[in-house]
């Protein structure tokens, strides 16, 4: 297979559906951390009520976002930017991570290399990984007296790709360690009860949180995401970046999704169902270990390359799941997949219990 093209990201389907011979509309889409039931009936009424808007310019500082976000997070509006996707909050993290040493363990989503290398920013990597393979925890690799005195951290919880949870009695201690902590809680929604460091961030001055309403909330052709950090902050970063970087429509969908109760009951009647039932799934999967994940999607590692894996389940089922080759410490062996509706979960075990076997 021509390794050039292979995507970085997820959800790339016009190359998935190249590899599988098939449309784009045939492809079961496992590469995805997205809510599989889609967007919710209050955001669709939302963004049918305000097309009209699209002939003016989204509201000076997102006043209402900010409030409906505050009334979500149980923190003040003033403490909360709202950004074109998780990603694009990163960036303004990157120009701010630059002025440190930043330690960033890895494997790690690799929009943080982006973010960091943008602004020079001096960074240690450290894996998570023995020489063996095994996972570490966390305090183990940051217990490190190499680290400089001036460190930043950045990571995000729950951990993309493992889909391992850092508890707050574990990330706290770092806070007085490092001079700056950026953590990404973009998966954070599907942890219950949540381990968020949101309610911290009045108390630390050095601690940043971003987030996401792509994922729990099914919204990621918007790009919709938010920071939550000392108000002095955000308006530097509010200054480096464009006037209007959340267009009106992601900003009315957004606070709908925010208030749409029975959406986020329906999700977590989804979710408490369908994600052990498809760890324990896997597990029963020949030759395929799976790592315990407290978010939407599980890491997973074969005995035979899983870009071939990845390649069979195109070809022969349809089925995308992701690779790992954009995390240089997994590669080839390495794979994961999203958490979709209990119908489509059990086409991905047919399908490997037929490949892996």
């Amino acid at each position: 297979m021509d390794q050039s093209n292979r995507p970085t990201h997820g959800g790339n389907l016009v190359w998935a559906a190249s590899l599988a011979g098939c449309p784009v509309n045939q492809i079961l889409d496992f590469s995805a951390s997205i809510n599989p039931l889609g967007l919710g009936s209050g955001v669709i009424f939302a963004l049918q009520q305000h097309l009209s808007d699209i002939d003016k310019y989204p509201t000076p500082g997102y006043l209402e976002l900010r409030q409906a976000l505050a009334e979500h997070l149980q923190v003040s509006p003033d403490w909360i930017l709202p950004g074109n996707g998780a990603a694009e909050l990163l960036t303004w993290a990157g120009r701010e991570l630059a002025q440190y040493h930043t330690i960033l363990p890895t494997p790690a989503f690799n929009d943080y290399g982006r973010a960091l290398g943008a602004f020079g920013a001096p960074v240690t990597t450290i894996s998570l990984l023995d020489q063996h393979g095994a996972w570490l925890d966390l305090d183990q690799i940051l217990d490190n007296p190499a680290i400089p005195p001036r460190a930043a951290l950045l990571l995000n919880n729950p951990h993309n790709p493992s889909g391992a949870l850092w508890t707050t009695e574990i990330l706290l201690p770092l806070l007085d360690r490092f001079s700056l902590v950026v953590v990404d809680e973009s998966f954070m929604d599907f942890v219950l009860p949540s381990q968020s460091l949101i309610p911290w961030v009045e108390k630390y001055n050095n601690l940043v949180v971003i987030s996401s309403l792509t994922k729990f909330y099914s919204l990621p052709g918007l790009r919709l995401g938010y920071c939550v950090a000392h108000p002095d902050r955000l308006a530097l970063w509010q200054s480096w970046r464009d006037p209007w970087v959340v267009n009106r429509l992601a900003e009315v969908a957004g606070i709908a999704a925010l208030n749409d109760q029975e959406f986020i009951d329906r999700t977590w009647a989804w979710y408490n169902s369908c994600q052990p039932a498809l760890f324990a799934g896997l597990q029963q999967v020949p030759n395929l270990k799976v790592y315990p994940s407290a978010a939407n999607f599980f890491l997973l590692r074969t005995v035979q390359s899983f870009t071939t894996v990845q390649t069979e389940l195109l070809q022969q089922f349809q089925i995308y799941a992701r690779d790992c080759m954009s995390f240089p410490e997994l590669g080839s062996y390495y794979g994961r997949v999203a958490l979709k509706s209990e119908g489509d979960n059990q086409k991905l075990l047919s399908a490997l219990n037929k490949i892996c076997t």
